[in-house]
């Protein structure tokens, strides 16, 4: 059994070094994928933060939290596209006729969107840090931030991996995310639910990205975080289950 582990192990890190320096040579698309957010945070700030009501001192430090959301959902696209484009070049086939473990491919390219989704994370807190964005939170709430915002990349991404191994285009791999990014709009992440019609109120507070963001929020300002972050943590670790063994089944089906 720990041999099993030992060669499963180093063959994910084999598989993780070999998306890693496709990143790495190709940094435009942790570029391509702070742009959108870094622009919105500054369209909503500067723009249409004086007419948002959110009872906050500043609308950044409201408004943070959901383009965090939208730049993961952002960069997850790209694991689609990278694994989209090993399987039509049957670089998959190729792997599995070697001697290494089959998931560790998948798990390669869900590690890389985790540190690639990372490395933008930063690029944009960086910036909302100049915009004005300020923190109370301590060293140990920073950690759980971190921990649900990793929980909730990992989720998006076997999303992304499903669409990788299922789409018969690159316009279709790209097309997957553009619910996710939106999700975030019908949500508390720009305004608070109570300003929302009935029916589109009721959704927003029964979605994922509501209790997620707030669950970010309230870390972010040292507040109580309550129930949320347990709302937030099922419905992250739920969708990552699911997706994870849909991906399983999709990926054993395609190579």
């Amino acid at each position: 059994m720990e041999t099993i582990k030992h060669y499963f192990f180093r063959d994910m890190g084999v598989m993780l070094g070999r998306s890693m320096r496709h990143i790495l040579r190709s940094m435009d698309t942790i570029i391509t994928v702070t742009i959108m957010p870094i622009a919105m945070l500054l369209l909503f700030v500067y723009v249409f933060g004086g007419a948002i009501q959110t009872g906050t001192d500043k609308y950044v430090n409201y408004l943070l939290p959901g383009i965090l959301l939208i730049t993961i959902g952002s960069g997850i696209s790209y694991t689609a596209y990278r694994l989209f484009l090993d399987l039509q070049r049957g670089i998959l086939e190729r792997f599995h006729s070697m001697p290494i473990a089959r998931s560790t491919v998948l798990w390669g390219h869900v590690l890389t969107s985790l540190v690639s989704n990372a490395i933008s994370v930063v690029v944009i807190i960086l910036v909302a840090l100049l915009m004005g964005f300020r923190s109370s939170a301590g060293v140990l709430s920073w950690l759980a931030v971190a921990g649900v915002l990793a929980l909730f990349t990992l989720a998006l991404t076997w999303i992304a991996v499903i669409a990788g191994l299922s789409a018969k285009s690159v316009d279709g791999v790209s097309a997957f995310s553009y619910p996710i990014i939106f999700l975030p709009f019908i949500s508390s992440a720009f305004v608070p639910t109570k300003s929302m019609p009935g029916p589109v109120r009721a959704f927003a507070e029964n979605q994922p990205v509501t209790s997620i963001v707030e669950t970010l929020r309230a870390l972010l300002s040292n507040q109580p975080v309550g129930n949320e972050i347990w709302v937030a943590l099922a419905w992250c670790i739920g969708i990552m289950l699911v997706a994870y063994m849909l991906a399983m089944s999709v990926y054993k089906k395609r190579v």
